[in-house]
């Protein structure tokens, strides 16, 4: 036998297999609602170059000797007061929704899909999903990232992330790389459903606020199509919908530090809305597939006391898709031409 046959009798034919494989990844969150966790998380996602844009040196000057030694306490107390026995609401929510993404899939014929979640920042992280499916030997990777509206410090920074990750792969997988999904059929129709449900069920508020995370105004002057697609969303809802458009704004929340970021500002907006005489808003935000922080902290509760501090009557929250079923089915329509 030749010296050369343990080499040349394909070794790896027995490893791999046809699966497709599906890493889900979503934003992320720390570990746990402390001081000492959100240091952590916030090191981490204030480090990423595709989150704060500008000179690095300065950055990390800024970031290791003022922000991260005031802003994780503060953090922590946020996260306090959405917290829950199983721990992050955006993770247990992700969870679920793989879970009934995989069992979707499954019912509809695809029995060679494996469903893995990772967040950008965090645990589980992107190398530890990618790693999970080059161990079952699969090698057709769909990346999916639950941001509808494509942004660079979102969507593309996750395109980042599995990129470093693959360049200690000796063997790189065929890759799909999804980059967003904001004017997707069933997505809209999600979205709707969502907001028909609300307004089946409560008057018609005075105004209708789609809220979006917002991004640096440079962003936007430097290519970025986030702000585009945001307001795409938000017509095709409107449409599907026949809402009146002079009851519906679209506003940007979440602003950090002192740039000048998306308007209009969502908090500035109810204050001015309230002080106007507006008396009852329903508010949205379609940019965040799965009820967090910036949500369940900041829409439902602290945007909610500055319209009722400045006068309004009455205002609603529409929670964030989560695992609707026809939000998993929107999901299943967009990996479906890739399974």
């Amino acid at each position: 036998m030749s010296r050369f046959s343990a080499i040349t009798d394909n070794p790896h034919e027995n490893r791999f297999n046809n699966k497709v494989g599906v890493l889900v990844t979503n934003l992320g969150s720390p570990d746990d609602a402390t001081t000492p966790a959100l240091r952590i998380y916030l090191r981490e996602f204030l480090s990423d170059p595709r989150i704060v844009e500008i000179p690095r040196v300065l950055w990390m000057i800024i970031l290791h000797g003022i922000i991260l030694r005031v802003r994780p306490s503060k953090s922590a107390q946020a996260y306090k007061s959405i917290w829950t026995e199983d721990g992050s609401p955006l993770i247990n929510i992700t969870k679920k929704q793989c879970d009934k993404l995989q069992k979707l899939i499954e019912k509809k014929g695809h029995e060679n899909v494996e469903i893995v979640m990772a967040m950008r920042y965090g645990n589980p992280s992107i190398e530890s999903g990618l790693e999970q499916l080059r161990e079952k030997g699969i090698t057709n990777i769909v990346v999916l990232p639950l941001y509808p509206q494509y942004s660079s410090a979102t969507t593309g920074s996750t395109f980042d992330a599995v990129s470093r990750v693959l360049t200690k792969w000796r063997w790189v997988p065929q890759l799909h790389f999804l980059n967003g999904y904001h004017d997707q059929p069933k997505y809209i129709e999600s979205l709707s459903n969502s907001v028909s449900d609300y307004l089946e069920n409560n008057p018609m508020p005075d105004k209708i606020l789609f809220s979006y995370h917002g991004t640096p105004k440079q962003f936007l002057l430097n290519g970025d199509p986030y702000h585009c697609f945001c307001h795409l969303t938000t017509n095709a809802v409107v449409s599907r919908l026949g809402l009146d458009k002079e009851k519906v704004l679209t506003t940007f929340q979440s602003r950090f530090g002192k740039a000048e970021w998306l308007k209009p500002y969502t908090d500035f907006t109810l204050k001015e809305l309230a002080k106007d005489g507006t008396e009852h808003v329903a508010i949205l935000s379609p940019a965040f597939s799965a009820d967090c922080l910036e949500t369940l902290e900041e829409l439902e509760e602290e945007n909610k006391e500055y319209f009722i501090e400045a006068g309004g009557k009455r205002y609603d929250y529409i929670p964030a898709l989560n695992d609707r079923d026809d939000h998993i089915e929107a999901f299943y329509e967009i990996l479906k031409p890739h399974l």
